[in-house]
């Protein structure tokens, strides 16, 4: 059996947030972009659960690591709009 593809809206329901491209782009919209400073997962919007599995993922470097990457990088750089 194949387990599914990892990618940013798998992440976002692992964290219970909508999950489909336009709310993600919200999200990011809303909270972005965070200090250099903040670590993704001390970020201030995130409830304890969210917090533990992007930190978990992180210090393991598991399969869900590439996409916390990604998620890090999207909400620290400066949005355009």
């Amino acid at each position: 059996m194949e387990l599914p593809n990892k990618d940013m809206s798998t992440l976002f329901e692992q964290l219970g947030l909508p999950s489909d491209p336009q709310s993600i782009d919200d999200f990011i919209a809303r909270h972005a972009p965070l200090p250099n400073e903040v670590r993704l997962a001390d970020a201030p919007f995130w409830n304890d659960s969210q917090r533990s599995l992007l930190r978990d993922e992180w210090i393991e470097d598991a399969e869900w690591a590439p996409i916390v990457d990604e998620l890090n990088a999207r909400l620290h750089e400066e949005q355009n709009e």
